[in-house]
Order: C-alpha cells, then sequence, then structure tokens
C-alpha cells in the first residue's frame, strides 16, 4: 500500500505514469527479497518530473528544520543523485555527493562540508537506511551537522536517523529473508534491480 504524505501532491500518479512501480521478484540492495520494487530512476529520468517531487521534498524539510535553513544537499551516489540536486536547486543550496571508495562511504572529487555546516540527507527510497546512516557518518566525520534527512519514498520499517525524517510516499512493502522467500520457494526468477525491465502490477 502506497500513501503520500503531502495530499494532492500526485507523487504517486506520476510515479505511476512513469514505470516506477513493479512487480515480480526481486532482490534489494539490503539482500532482502521482494514482491513488488519502487525503481524511482524511472522517475526521476524525467526533468519536469524530478523538478516537481524535489520541490515538495524541500518543502517537507524546511518544514522539519524549522529555524536555520540548510546549508547543503547531501546524497549517497547513485541512488539520491538525481533527487539531492533538484531538492538542493529548490532549497537554494548546493549539493555534493558520498561514493564508495574500497567499500567505505566517502566525499571525493573535492567536495567538502565546512565545520558546523547545516546538512540535509537525501535518498530516493529509504529501505534499511544502510546508506543514508553512512552518509551521516561522513558528514559528522567532516565537521557537519545533519539537521535532517528525507526520501521520495519511505519503506523502511520505523527506521531511526536521530533526526527529523520525511517522505513523500509510505510504503507498506513487505520483504523477506532469502531462506523464507515464498518466492523463491515457488522457483520464480530473481531479478536485482537495473538487471532487465519489469511490467508495472496491476492496481499498484
Amino acid at each position: 500500500m502506497l500513501r503520500e504524505t503531502i495530499e494532492g501532491s500526485g507523487v504517486i500518479d506520476l510515479m505511476k505514469e512513469s514505470g516506477a512501480l513493479m512487480t515480480g521478484h526481486f532482490e534489494l540492495a539490503s539482500g532482502l527479497h521482494s514482491k513488488e520494487y519502487i525503481q524511482c530512476a524511472r522517475l526521476l529520468e524525467h526533468p519536469e518530473k524530478a523538478e516537481r517531487v524535489g520541490v515538495y521534498l524541500a518543502g517537507l524539510l524546511k518544514q522539519a528544520v524549522g529555524d536555520g535553513a540548510p546549508e547543503v544537499v547531501v546524497n549517497p551516489a547513485v541512488g539520491g543523485l538525481i533527487i539531492g540536486h533538484e531538492v538542493a536547486r529548490a532549497l537554494g543550496t548546493h549539493c555534493i555527493f558520498a561514493e564508495r571508495v574500497g567499500g567505505t562511504m566517502s566525499l571525493r572529487r573535492g567536495f567538502t562540508i565546512e565545520d558546523g555546516e547545516r546538512a540535509v540527507v537525501v535518498e530516493d527510497v529509504f529501505t534499511t537506511g544502510g546508506s543514508i546512516k553512512e552518509v551521516m557518518e561522513v558528514v559528522s566525520r567532516a565537521g557537519g551537522r545533519v539537521v535532517a534527512v528525507g526520501s521520495v519514498v519511505d519503506r523502511s520499517v520505523g527506521v531511526d536517523f536521530g533526526v527529523p525524517t520525511v517522505s513523500l510516499v509510505r510504503a507498506e512493502i513487505e520483504n523477506y529473508d532469502p531462506a523464507e522467500c515464498p518466492m523463491c520457494r515457488d522457483g520464480l526468477e530473481i531479478v536485482k534491480p537495473g538487471t532487465k525491465r519489469t511490467q508495472m502490477g496491476a492496481g499498484q
């Protein structure tokens, strides 16, 4: 089940129009399996849709932060690249990203964070929250301060980042441990998102 946090925003309709909602047998980045997958890249590949979604998410982040506007948007590569850029555009600030170097999230390409700089960390989809927490640590090590985190879609189960957290869509989608996955038991082909195209299921 999907639920918008901004009534009348139409974000779910945008996701449907762009083919971002898929059904099948998926292996998530967390290693868990799911029969439904949200591929936000299909939504964000359309600049006009990405801009609209970025404006909505920036608005929620402003509300969450209250006094003291964010000074930088930081996101994990690659999932947060486009939405992070659009949120930064809407906030009127700059955007940098962290990427894995030897398995560890790091700032590269000359990116820096000033001491005490107020940062919001943005991702396309929250699942386990692992990438967001790693980026938060990167910000902290660089001397910055994370004041909020945000995503287009939250499909986590109560992940606590320790700061205000906002998302445009709440998704209640069941995940399975591979040892208990019903699709595995039925012998359905598993897909790691990005390896092949799948169709949006009816009613999604």
